[in-house]
């Protein structure tokens, strides 16, 4: 297949000749030979890259969860590379500030996260080169709205060379973000947790349904990949899109995991296996998987686990808990299966288990299920109130797809 950068190279760089381009990347630009972008278009006479532009984690992908990026200029490329995350703020480093705390705040906020009108003083057009992990909280999509919007308010056309979606594009999961009560950085517009779509797709949407002005907006499309193709049968090698996303098994328990964000649960940071791992230092992992295994959840068997996480919760404490191990990924329905860690965890241990509610229901980008788990409603009973919005998204996404 071919990616999105491939098409472009091979058959459509007139969107660029003759252009100064700004490159919103990080090390997921690459080719299908693992060749960066930033390589390929310098080798292009009469393309002029004049900027580069960061998502979370940096254009170099080395800073971890919501760490502070700051402007430089790149000594070995001799370009400036802007921060999209965290550009305008940086965050205390007083050890007696919460950094867990601080980071669930911040990472809603927009601040330092959009693009200044004099990042794009002497660029022409924009383009956004990173790979997706299909879940709505990843941050990645929030940054390309925002530089849409950017580049509709100064005049530049967008253009989105387009990667597979990783964990498939038929599935959906989750509800429908409640807009704009539940809009933040970590979920800006109302789709799915599990969305389904690229970001070429999520572009399409943004600029015909959102955006208060839209881009002039070109998506390069993929060749040869298929709507239920998972990444692995893409051929392609994986690199990895953040330092807490090492593998395909990460990208595909994310959806559900990622709301151990929103609880005292570590969701393993700091560790080799984040997301698949959770847990935390008063929980028995054997008790906690036996109970879990016993629900008979569908596409997944819990392990008993023990890790110290080297940052993040409970960093440098022993936590007890379980490695989820998806034994049929297309049956496996990750949000599903984290309300029901909750629900059990909740059950054993009480008020052990603390949900933290703002960040949780940004996450969830609803209150709507937080309030049902107080209830005492059933992880079964909530999840099947999602599938009238699910039915509906998939109305509505369907003008925008790409791929059939």
């Amino acid at each position: 297949m071919k990616l999105g950068v491939d098409v472009l190279l091979e058959s459509q760089l007139h969107l660029l000749r003759g252009q100064r381009v700004g490159l919103i990347t990080n090390p997921t630009g690459v080719d299908r030979d693992v060749v960066s972008i930033i390589a390929r278009l310098r080798a292009v006479p009469d393309v002029n890259v004049v900027a580069l532009y960061g998502p979370e984690h940096g254009v170099r992908g080395n800073a971890q969860a919501g760490e502070f990026v700051d402007f430089f200029q790149d000594e070995q490329l001799g370009l400036p590379v802007f921060s999209l995350y965290g550009q305008a703020l940086k965050l205390p480093s007083d050890p007696l500030v919460d950094i867990d705390a601080t980071m669930r705040e911040f990472d809603t906020q927009p601040t330092g996260k959009t693009v200044a009108h004099a990042m794009l003083r002497g660029v022409d057009v924009l383009v956004f080169d990173l790979q997706d992990v299909g879940t709505r909280v990843y941050t990645y999509v929030a940054t390309m709205a925002y530089a849409m919007q950017a580049a509709a308010e100064s005049g530049i056309p967008f253009v989105v060379l387009d990667r597979p979606n990783p964990i498939g594009g038929v599935a959906m999961e989750g509800p429908v973000l409640e807009y704009p009560a539940h809009s933040s950085f970590i979920g800006l517009y109302p789709v799915p947790l599990r969305h389904g779509m690229t970001a070429g797709e999520l572009a399409r949407l943004f600029n015909a349904k959102f955006l208060a002005r839209p881009c002039a907006l070109t998506v390069v499309a993929m060749e040869g990949w298929r709507r239920g193709d998972w990444y692995d049968a893409t051929g392609l090698p994986w690199v990895f899109p953040s330092p807490n996303m090492p593998t395909l098994d990460t990208a595909t328990v994310y959806p559900g995991q990622v709301l151990l964000e929103g609880t005292n649960l570590s969701e393993a940071r700091g560790t080799t296996k984040p997301f698949e791992l959770f847990g935390a230092p008063w929980i028995d992992g054997f008790g906690l998987a036996r109970e879990l295994n016993a629900l008979g959840l569908a596409g997944v068997r819990f392990r008993e686990a023990w890790f110290a996480p080297t940052f993040s919760k409970w960093a440098g404490q022993r936590c007890g808990g379980c490695q989820l191990h998806v034994t049929d990924r297309d049956a496996f329905r990750s949000v599903t299966v984290v309300l029901a860690v909750l629900e059990t965890v909740k059950r054993l241990y009480g008020t052990k288990l603390e949900l933290y509610a703002d960040y949780f229901d940004k996450v969830m980008g609803t209150s709507t299920v937080r309030e049902a788990f107080a209830r005492g409603d059933g992880y079964g009973t909530i999840a099947a109130r999602w599938d009238a919005g699910l039915a509906e998204f998939a109305r509505r996404r369907a003008e925008f797809l790409l791929y059939r």
